[in-house]
């Protein structure tokens, strides 16, 4: 149902944005993970085509897996009687499910932990933070790129995070959440280009890339606009956008990532690997706290302009998932 389907997305985000994240022992996502990182073993050999065939069936295996589960919890639920109560247990048990797929309190407290620790001049604990959710070598940064890392991961996770599902949800329900989860989770742990993971995290690389072409692109058209919102450098942060987006090996983080620094009017810097924005390099606490008002106000934007007018637009073409 269309309102069902709404209700489902509301209240997931509202219950993202006041309560958080569950311990990692209830988030199936942290589930997803330890299922990944037990099969991964099995998937390395000496031979390359062996590691690419072991990628791509892992991926689709936990897919599939994922999806099935799901599939039996909603045949559940359709058991109860199509009435009121039905409805509102579907969107109950909707939203919590849908609820662990974003993650915008999530981001906040982690990058709030680096701010804290940087204003306590605990350059040590700022960096374990830090490397939480970066891939980088965080060891022997200082407080400059402690900063910029901790912005470059807010804008990612904008993506990631947060309306990469809100995305997939509008066009296929809580499977297509979950199954962008997977992906995303998969990548985040082998899709690297090193010696060790560049076979087998090559699928789950490129998948990522695929699903995030359309999501990565929408999200900083509307950092853009929340730029205008929140009264930051909106005209600089489109500039930045056309310019800086290809520097990254991913161009996908580079659309978020570049929007961000014309909008803070900051430079961000990977150290050997790229410099984008045009700003100022001195980074301080006011450009975290100004990023977690825009990833906010953005994924707001995109529930409303984006997630609802698709499942809007699908429940009225017929789409099964919506109807």
């Amino acid at each position: 149902m269309i309102i069902e389907s709404i209700l489902i997305v509301v209240f997931a985000v509202g219950l993202d944005l006041t309560i958080g994240d569950p311990k990692n022992k209830f988030h199936p996502t942290a589930w997803i993970g330890k299922l990944i990182g037990k099969v991964v073993p099995y998937g390395k050999s000496k031979s390359p085509l062996y590691e690419k065939i072991s990628g791509i069936v892992f991926v689709l295996l936990i897919s599939g897996l994922v999806t099935s589960i799901l599939f039996a919890l909603d045949y559940g639920i359709s058991l109860i009687s199509i009435d009121f109560f039905g409805i509102i247990v579907s969107v109950i048990i909707g939203s919590i499910l849908f609820k662990t797929t974003i993650a915008i309190r999530g981001m906040e407290q982690h990058a709030l932990k680096i701010i804290h620790a940087l204003e306590n001049n605990d350059l040590q604990s700022a960096r374990d933070n830090l490397s939480m959710i970066v891939k980088r070598n965080t060891k022997n940064l200082k407080k400059n790129h402690i900063i910029s890392g901790t912005l470059e991961s807010i804008s990612e996770n904008t993506v990631d995070g947060i309306t990469g599902p809100l995305f997939y949800f509008g066009l296929f329900g809580i499977f297509g959440a979950f199954v962008y989860r997977v992906i995303n989770t998969f990548d985040s742990m082998i899709g690297y280009r090193t010696k060790m993971f560049e076979n087998l995290g090559w699928f789950a690389a490129n998948c990522d890339t695929i699903i995030n072409f359309i999501p990565s692109r929408l999200t900083a058209l509307l950092m853009i606009l929340g730029s205008i919102i929140i009264r930051i450098n909106w005209k600089n942060s489109y500039h930045i956008m056309v310019r800086d987006n290809s520097k990254l090996e991913s161009t996908n983080a580079g659309y978020p990532m570049s929007v961000l620094a014309g909008a803070l009017n900051t430079t961000f810097e990977k150290i050997d690997h790229y410099k984008i924005g045009n700003g100022q390099t001195e980074l301080d606490i006011f450009h975290v706290k100004a990023s977690i008002k825009l990833m906010k106000i953005t994924s707001l934007l995109f529930c409303g302009l984006v997630t609802i007018p698709i499942i809007i637009t699908l429940s009225y073409l017929g789409w099964w998932l919506h109807a």
